[in-house]
């Protein structure tokens, strides 16, 4: 039984996850940071609130409905994703494509039964399972 959690503990992706949440958790607090100490002051600066609308309530039949609470938090998530985006998201993307090489993708030709795309060396069709002839001969081992 030990042994059993121990192999799935020590499994590649069970690690790689538990670093990917430690490190998740420490860049939260890394844009947070940004977003509160650069982003927030620059929208109190554009709409002239102090980038705090904490106080902006109305009231209905007595009840008081606090809008403003939900104007920071809808604000602090958009800059949030904003950021992660630019800074985060679009350049590993970019880099991504950049260096990491395409696969090359394998010719495809028509089946003759039922017309889907297949590989050009395929000896049946994945689709309707009609045999057909391989135009390109693939070296068997």
């Amino acid at each position: 039984m030990l042994k059993g959690f121990r192999d799935f503990m020590m499994r590649g992706n069970v690690i790689d996850m538990a670093v990917g949440v430690v490190i998740g958790a420490a860049f939260t607090g890394v844009v947070t940071g940004f977003v509160s100490a650069f982003l927030t002051p620059l929208v109190g600066v554009v709409v002239g609130a102090a980038g705090d609308f904490s106080t902006y309530r109305f009231a209905v039949a007595g009840v008081t409905f606090p809008y403003g609470q939900f104007l920071n938090v809808l604000i602090a998530f958009v800059m949030t994703a904003a950021v992660l985006y630019f800074c985060v998201v679009l350049p590993v993307t970019k880099a991504t494509a950049r260096y990491m090489p395409r696969p090359v993708k394998a010719p495809k030709r028509p089946c003759p039964e039922c017309l889907s795309e297949i590989p050009q060396a395929a000896r049946r069709c994945a689709a309707c399972t009609a045999e057909v002839e391989p135009l390109v001969v693939v070296a068997q081992r």
